[in-house]
């Protein structure tokens, strides 16, 4: 998912897709473990996205935060 389509997501789309990700990571760490993971590149971008996505989130409050005071 790139940023821009993140932007358009609601808080509440956010945490399920951060939810999401996290679960997909987890998923990866465990074939990693085992030696069943196809692109190891997929870890590092699995971090990379739940990243954006928490820094979007972050960005959302505080700007919800700065228009209501």
């Amino acid at each position: 998912m790139k940023s821009n389509e993140a932007r358009n997501l609601s808080p509440d789309e956010l945490a399920s897709e951060v939810e999401n990700r996290r679960r997909e990571l987890f998923e990866l760490r465990l074939q990693s473990t085992v030696g069943q993971v196809p692109n190891t590149k997929l870890v590092r971008r699995k971090k990379r996205e739940i990243a954006r996505l928490l820094t979007i989130a972050g960005q959302k409050a505080s700007a919800g935060e700065k228009a209501r005071t």
